[in-house]
């Protein structure tokens, strides 16, 4: 099940956001991106279309973005294994399942600069 928030922003500006862009570029074939959200989310709704942009700016393949959709009692594939309270999270793993990073809705950065600069951090 794919999540319509996931769908890009068509109004946003990779201009704006080209560090992030080429943060997440770089690591385009090495990365899993996990997205847990719902499309009944305020939050999701506000965050993932702007993710969904960034990732696909940045040549992220599809493969690589896994969208899970909750309902509205936050309940779906990987919630238990994952521990995910809050949404939208977005789990970063290497292709061996190992998490790099995690977005929770509470940070204060939009996910694609938030992703990016822990990334940079990261590897």
């Amino acid at each position: 099940m794919s999540l319509e928030t996931m769908q890009p922003n068509p109004t946003w500006d990779e201009a704006s956001y080209q560090e992030a862009v080429d943060t997440l570029a770089a690591h385009d074939d090495e990365l899993v991106y996990k997205v847990w959200g719902g499309d009944w989310c305020k939050d999701c709704r506000k965050l993932l279309p702007d993710l969904g942009a960034a990732l696909e700016a940045a040549g992220v393949p599809d493969d690589r973005i896994e969208e899970y959709a909750l309902d509205e009692d936050k309940q779906g594939p990987g919630v238990s294994e994952y521990d995910i309270e809050y949404i939208p999270t977005v789990v970063v793993e290497t292709d061996d399942g190992e998490e790099i990073i995690r977005f929770v809705e509470s940070e204060d950065l939009p996910p694609a600069i938030w992703l990016a600069k822990q990334l940079e951090e990261a590897l």
